[in-house]
């Protein structure tokens, strides 16, 4: 029996360090392991405010860089798919994360409108899958409830605590989540029978997929590669 694995990179963006630079070592991957499959997570309208050496004066909407979006269209559907990661990831003038782990439904119900908008305005509403990474993996129940009545189709949601506690249960109430299992250094590698891995594209961020992590990645799929089978989100899920 295979052990199914999917390699997320977070917080894809026109962020000049948190950036589509951070492909180039997902295509270092692809050559070793041409079946390979990456599920980038972007955020509608990336909006750092609160360390000055990466904050930006206004929230980058991906509808407002053709370029960024043009790169993320042209990604081939072999090995990559994309996926949302909120609108602004946290919020402005509080909090870089954390974004949605205390809203209420109706003002989920808002976000999720102004996201769809961004994302049909980039002309990306068919590269985009319905699936939703919580910034900072927080999620309160009523953003759970609210982007599920949206048409989500995919959680990808974290396990442990504290960030399960967000959840309270609500969850857990229909089998529609995929669990991260590793995130180096914060959760070092390992394989289970269903291995989601995630990184960040942030460079400044510890869990950026850097070339000594790809390395240290490719190493690590290397010795399992007889017992791997590489799937998309919801292969992870179904499979």
């Amino acid at each position: 029996m295979s052990n199914l694995v999917n390699i997320s990179i977070d917080d894809v963006s026109p962020h000049p360090a948190s950036s589509t630079k951070v492909i180039n070592q997902c295509y270092e991957i692809i050559k070793v392991f041409p079946d390979v499959k990456f599920s980038l997570f972007v955020p509608a309208a990336y909006w750092r405010t609160m360390r000055h050496d990466v904050a930006t004066r206004e929230p980058l909407r991906i509808d407002m860089f053709p370029d960024f979006c043009n790169e993320i269209r042209s990604l081939s559907p072999k090995n990559f798919e994309v996926a949302y990661h909120g609108l602004f990831h946290g919020i402005p003038g509080k909090s870089d994360n954390d974004e949605l782990e205390n809203i209420t439904y109706e003002q989920a119900e808002i976000l999720i409108f102004n996201m769809n908008a961004i994302v049909e305005n980039a002309g990306l509403k068919n590269t985009f899958k319905p699936y939703i990474r919580p910034p900072a993996w927080r999620m309160s129940p009523d953003a759970i409830r609210a982007f599920r009545n949206a048409g989500f189709k995919i959680l990808a949601l974290n396990p442990l605590e504290p960030w399960v506690n967000t959840y309270k249960e609500e969850h857990l109430k229909k089998d529609d989540v995929v669990y991260f299992t590793s995130s180096p250094l914060f959760k070092p590698l390992e394989l289970n029978e269903k291995t989601e891995i995630v990184y960040h594209a942030c460079e400044w961020d510890s869990n950026y997929l850097s070339s000594e992590m790809t390395a240290s990645l490719i190493e690590f799929l290397s010795k399992n590669k007889n017992s791997i089978k590489f799937e998309f989100m919801d292969g992870l899920l179904n499979g």
